[in-house]
This record gives C-alpha cells, sequence and structure tokens, in this order.
C-alpha cells in the first residue's frame, strides 16, 4: 500500500529546494571597494563646480556610507571620513 502522506523533499514531483545550499546576498567587496574609490575620487576632483546634481548628491550622502558598511570598520571608517570631508566641500559649491 501506497504511504500518500509519506514526508520527502521530493513528494508529488515537487521539488523545494531543500537539497540545496543557503545562497549568500554577501557583496564582493572589490566591487565595494571600486564603486567608493569612483564615488570619492569625482568629489575630490570637483573644484569649480558640484560633481553632481541635487539628486545625485543627496544620493551619494545615503548610500555611501550604507555600502561602505560592508568593508571591514577601519576601512568604512576612513573612507566615511574622506567622503564626510568631501560632502561639506560640494555643499559649498553647490550653495555657490
Amino acid at each position: 500500500m501506497n504511504d500518500l502522506f509519506a514526508s520527502g523533499s521530493g513528494q508529488l514531483g515537487f521539488d523545494l529546494g531543500e537539497d540545496r545550499p543557503a545562497q549568500s546576498y554577501e557583496p564582493d567587496r572589490a566591487e565595494i571597494r571600486d564603486e567608493l574609490a569612483q564615488i570619492l575620487a569625482t568629489a575630490k576632483a570637483a573644484t569649480g563646480q558640484a560633481p553632481w546634481d541635487a539628486r545625485t548628491f543627496q544620493y551619494h550622502k545615503v548610500v555611501f556610507p550604507q555600502m561602505a558598511r560592508w568593508l571591514p570598520d577601519d576601512e568604512r571608517d576612513r573612507l566615511c571620513f574622506e567622503f564626510a570631508r568631501e560632502v561639506e566641500r560640494i555643499a559649498l559649491l553647490m550653495v555657490a
């Protein structure tokens, strides 16, 4: 006699993925470093005018520290400090 209520991952032919390892959602730190370095370089290169419009500037102010959280603490702190200094300078350029 067949047991219709037998448990198992292949019950009724459905693969619910129980046998697969959990997928990692951790980002590539090298990509994060590259992107943060590009943003910081753009900010540092700005001399006569702001490198971004107001909306992009706000975006970078929010996203830069969030992305930096994936890096080791000392690297995160250094990059965020440098970026905060540039943000203050660029804010003055935007007002001028």
